[in-house]
């Protein structure tokens, strides 16, 4: 009932606007002119698409500083997982992904929604305004070969997060595929397998045209065979999987960090030996206790609101290990006495992995791409194709470089285990926060088991504390992979002006 009022306060306004969100300007007044006239116009413009992913922008005419893409990103994806528990109710939209109450009206999605087209807009304008032109230089195929994975990119984040898996069901609904600054207003959802493949068409092209180096903050050719390592891992095609990691593995320009260096890879991130993709945020760019990514899920008692902690499904199957240098971005809040201390029944748990840089709580320049996923992707795929042996070489490499050699594998997989579950937990406690729990879930037809105490649990009032007593609290909190409520509605603003764009159910 509160989502259907909510929807009829805002149609007139929705309905008002010219709001359809492919009919949004490149940012910058980009034009051919601007672009091509340069090589600074044309380096400007692919920069100034880069800049979408961090910076605030006004949306339905306001400055929300809680709208950046990387922060609503990370909470969209990680915040509906079993890796964070939310530490009490709140009105931030955020909460709608602990809870599953998802509504087409909620700032964040809706938010992320118009910010992701707005970077494909902006490299759609460069594509083609490069296009026309006739003698590229090997710079010029760099800057298109990085909009191209752009584009890629964000129509990749955009299935993930409002379609389907591909491996549940690669003929539902999609998202809408703009690869033309003159596609028409009004266009259906592509199906998943469209989506899949436009983005697997631009990552390909992206990497034939990159060939030069402009730091780890922007796309390389290394960073389109990561992506396409990753797109082929969600497809299930693993021969494919395999084939793009080696090349990222056998590219020679990444390392992986050691259990000496990981614990500071994340807070210098531009300069980590495994980095193969960040978004460079610099002291200008620290948002602070309001609007950085690092505010909701760390404090030093100043700084952030620390409201959202490392659940405790996380830290139990962490516990075997506590030599794991891992537990560096799990920091407990704790008393005088050396007890951690808990709000409204929650241990509190900060995670730390969005913090640090340049010694301020809540910067750092968030990792997209890094070596540690490349052999992981691997693994996942060899351990499908029954090749057991190669998939714990790889989580063993992962382990041996995170303090636990003396806890590896070593090609047997534990009784009651497969060598897939060693896998998928391995990529949970290697790349926890990062943004890839649910998608690991629910791709490979597994339930998200998120019966433990937090607010993500429906109808319990903050007295209640303890649901352990009361295990019927726990209803709904075993979410299997075709629960539609894994995926987000599509915001009222598209299918509002866009007549052909279905909603989800």
């Amino acid at each position: 009932m509160r989502s259907a009022i909510i929807i009829l306060m805002l149609l007139p306004l929705l309905l008002w606007q010219t709001g359809c969100m492919k009919d949004v300007n490149p940012s910058d007044a980009l034009s051919t002119e601007t672009i091509t006239g340069s090589a600074d116009g044309l380096k400007n413009a692919v920069n100034g698409a880069y800049s979408l992913l961090k910076d605030h922008v006004p949306f339905n005419g306001t400055t929300d500083d809680n709208n950046m893409y990387l922060r609503q990103y990370f909470q969209l994806s990680d915040f509906a997982s079993d890796d964070i528990v939310c530490g009490q109710t709140t009105e931030d939209p955020l909460f709608y992904s602990f809870s599953l109450d998802h509504s087409p009206t909620q700032t964040n999605t809706r938010y992320f929604w118009y910010i992701s087209y707005k970077i494909i807009n902006d490299a759609n304008t460069v594509i083609e305004a490069v296009n026309k032109l006739q003698n590229v230089d090997a710079t010029t195929q760099q800057m298109l070969g990085e909009c191209y994975f752009l584009r890629a990119l964000s129509h990749l984040n955009l299935v993930k997060l409002f379609a389907m898996p591909y491996t549940q069901q690669a003929s539902a609904p999609g998202v809408i595929l703009r690869t033309s600054t003159s596609d028409p207003a009004q266009k259906a959802r592509a199906t998943v397998a469209e989506v899949y493949a436009q983005v697997i068409a631009d990552a390909s092209k992206a990497a034939e045209l990159m060939n030069q180096s402009r730091g780890p903050q922007y796309a390389s050719r290394e960073a389109a065979w990561a992506l396409l390592s990753r797109v082929y891992l969600y497809e299930g095609k693993n021969d494919s999987t395999i084939y793009y990691a080696n090349k990222v593995i056998g590219s020679g320009r990444f390392t992986l960090t050691t259990a000496a260096t990981y614990p500071d890879m994340f807070a210098n991130a531009t300069a980590a030996s495994e980095t193969i993709l960040c978004v460079a945020f610099t002291p200008i760019d620290d948002y602070k206790k309001f609007g950085s990514i690092a505010s909701m899920i760390y404090s030093d008692g100043n700084s952030g609101w620390g409201e959202e902690f490392a659940s405790a499904s996380l830290r139990d199957t962490m516990s075997a290990n506590p030599e794991d240098v891992r537990w560096k971005y799990i920091v407990p809040l704790k008393d005088g006495n050396g007890a951690v201390q808990q709000k409204n029944g929650i241990d509190i748990y900060y995670i730390s992995k969005f913090s640090g840089q340049g010694g301020s709580p809540t910067l750092s320049s968030p990792i997209l791409f890094r070596l540690a996923e490349m052999y992981l992707n691997k693994a996942e795929a060899e351990a499908k194709l029954g090749n057991t042996a190669a998939a714990l070489n790889d989580v063993d490499m992962i382990r041996s470089n995170r303090g636990l050699s003396g806890a590896l594998y070593h090609q047997q997989v534990p009784a009651g285990k497969t060598a897939l579950d060693l896998v998928l937990k391995e990529r949970r406690l290697e790349l926890a926060f990062e943004g890839h729990r649910t998608y690991d879930v629910y791709r490979n037809k597994r339930v998200m088991n998120r019966t433990y105490w937090g607010y993500h649990l429906p109808g319990l009032k903050q007295s209640d504390i303890n649901p352990a007593a009361n295990p019927s609290g726990y209803n709904g909190m075993l979410i299997p992979p075709d629960n539609p409520k894994i995926v987000y509605y599509i915001p009222i603003d598209e299918v509002e002006t866009n007549k052909l764009c279905t909603q989800n159910l």
